[in-house]
């Protein structure tokens, strides 16, 4: 379990995240959700040590954050950022493979390559394995880099916009993708997410972000109603109920 305690954070004068504090669940899906500037994505970046905290505690597995090893939370914990710029010409399964960089220092073991294997096979990336990462398609592209997390095999995975510049199908595609992970492999997954259509029909939790503080953390089905829709982003929403998921539409 990952657990957030009186998390903040300024820019200045400007304070960002306020006083924050929830639990995260193992073996879920859990989307941050909010308007622009809400906070979701400093607080995502501050679980994954990506930015300091002013205050406040993370604990990862009861550890606080501060107080692992880099490597060993590597092999607990893994990140995925908006901006995933590769300069070098690397294949597909090179790529995938850094992800086994925490558990073989870059001398892959044979069962390093085999979980390499497994990461593109999930991924149904076989026959662009030895193809290069500037050649794919945005969505090939976002894939190869969920196989590099996959195969890095943590416990915890934390996903900042993972559906960011994908088109409606391949977006979906991801969202579907990620359940898998959850359902099949056990992961806990912790997504920041705009489309709040996918929060609803794909998460276990929703945690909802305003003005830098923790709006609500409860499960999807409880969150999304069009008053809470309402007070977070200011738009009418009406909500309506297909294939048993709520779907939110905003006038």
């Amino acid at each position: 379990m990952i657990k957030i305690s009186n998390i903040s954070k300024s820019y200045g004068s400007k304070k960002v995240v306020s006083d924050v504090s929830f639990e995260l669940p193992k073996g879920k899906l859990i989307s941050f959700i909010g308007p622009n500037g809400a906070g979701k994505s400093t607080v995502l970046h501050m679980i994954a040590r990506l930015l300091d905290r002013d205050s406040g505690r993370v604990e990862v597995d009861g550890i606080e954050l501060g107080d692992w090893n880099s490597t060993e939370l590597a092999k607990r914990l893994s990140i995925l950022t908006q901006h995933n710029n590769v300069t070098m010409k690397l294949t597909v399964r090179e790529l995938v493979a850094f992800g086994r960089f925490p558990h073989c220092g870059g001398k892959l073991t044979e069962d390093d390559k085999m979980m390499v294997e497994q990461a593109i096979s999930y991924m149904e990336l076989h026959d662009f394995a030895d193809r290069h990462i500037d050649a794919l398609s945005g969505g090939q592209r976002q894939r190869a880099y969920i196989a590099m997390v996959l195969a890095q095999d943590t416990d915890y995975i934390i996903l900042d916009e993972p559906t960011n510049n994908l088109d409606i199908y391949h977006s979906s595609q991801m969202m579907k993708t990620l359940r898998r992970m959850c359902d099949e492999l056990g992961k806990t997954i912790v997504v920041v997410l705009h489309e709040i259509n996918f929060a609803s029909c794909y998460s276990d939790y929703i945690a909802a972000f305003k003005q830098g503080q923790l709006y609500k953390f409860d499960t999807a089905e409880a969150l999304m109603t069009s008053e809470h829709l309402k007070a977070l982003y200011n738009v009418d929403f009406e909500i309506q109920q297909m294939n048993g998921k709520a779907i939110a539409i905003y006038y």
